[in-house]
């Protein structure tokens, strides 16, 4: 097994990435049924929280169906982020996850998320803090990073041995800089020297282009990490779990989902969506999920059309069964 502090995983855990705008309670719950070990809140601003705003709030609610769970906070001020992880510890979840990677210029041109990998000194004096403001919770602290700022700052090494010495218990490291966003082929080849180097004795986690279950056997197999994080591959996909597991397992490939396997997680997204954020937002949020779910089928963008804009739940769930009873199922 894989040991985070005193919390217990599966020998090499599927990891669902922390999603902003994805990552919500419906879209967790779709992934863990699909066999996703361990989860984190979509990235919570440590400002909102300190400023009590209902949005931050909200992010924070967490599931017993979800365990295990972490909530992951981001921001640029020390004192902030301690004061955000208390909070955040007081819901109780599993684990606080400090977000140093996100790339997005909001984020990063304000000084937080990947911006810290400029700052290294101010990385690990944050750190520190937050890792001493749960201790009385007896939570532990992971981070998820980045290779670096950009080519010629890869610096992720230095930032694992630190981190490590200040108290974290395990990190996520995205194979890509912060100046290549999304863009690129993700280089997991640093990924593998921190998990080679003898001081490293937390778990590492691979991030970054895992796609399909072939993908993930052969970069556990090249790159020794101890478990592998799933992002955009599990968007209106959340199969991509099993399936995983069971390539690892047996060495085959399963079946991708048929037509009414399809339909059924997306009514369980949707009855997810309405249960968390009543039946107006629950509705609308939903939208951007259908085209993941029939990506690829033929003869859906009509179904689809239909879908994006009707607000009566009763015929969402006809259109839904509408599909699945007229819709012949397309191997992708």
């Amino acid at each position: 097994m894989v040991k985070i502090g005193n919390l217990e995983l599966p020998a090499f855990p599927l990891l669902l990435a922390p999603m902003e705008d994805v990552s919500d309670p419906p879209f967790r719950a779709v992934c863990k049924a699909n066999g996703a070990d361990l989860m984190y809140t979509e990235f919570i601003s440590s400002e909102g929280l300190i400023r009590d705003a209902a949005k931050s709030r909200q992010k924070l609610d967490i599931f017993d169906y979800e365990r295990p769970i972490g909530i992951q906070i981001f921001g640029s001020e020390i004192e902030a982020m301690r004061e955000s992880a208390v909070i955040s510890a007081q819901v109780g979840p599993d684990l606080i996850d400090i977000n140093y990677g996100c790339p997005v210029k909001n984020v990063a041109c304000k000084g937080a998320g990947a911006a810290l990998l400029r700052d290294v000194p101010k990385m690990v004096a944050m750190t520190s803090a937050i890792v001493k403001a749960v201790e009385p919770f007896g939570l532990p602290v992971t981070v998820k990073t980045r290779l670096g700022w950009d080519d010629s700052t890869k610096n992720v090494e230095e930032v694992a041995e630190r981190l490590q010495d200040i108290g974290i218990k395990a990190l996520t490291v995205h194979g890509r800089t912060r100046v290549q966003m999304y863009k690129g082929e993700a280089d997991w080849t640093l990924i593998r020297k921190i998990k080679e180097n003898p001081r490293i004795q937390i778990p590492i986690f691979g991030n970054g282009d895992i796609d399909t279950p072939e993908k993930a056997v052969a970069y556990k197999e090249k790159y020794g990490v101890d478990g592998i994080m799933v992002g955009r591959a599990s968007i209106g996909y959340p199969w991509i779990f099993r399936e995983i597991k069971h390539y690892m397992q047996t060495g085959e490939l399963l079946a991708p989902p048929t037509i009414q396997e399809r339909i059924d997680m997306c009514k369980m997204h949707f009855d997810k969506s309405l249960e968390w954020k009543g039946l107006r937002l629950g509705i609308f949020e939903m939208r951007r999920h259908y085209a993941n779910y029939f990506r690829g089928l033929p003869n859906v963008k009509s179904y689809r059309t239909r879908l994006v804009t009707t607000e009566d739940p009763a015929e969402i769930y006809a259109i839904l069964d509408e599909i699945a009873n007229t819709m012949e199922y397309a191997e992708l």
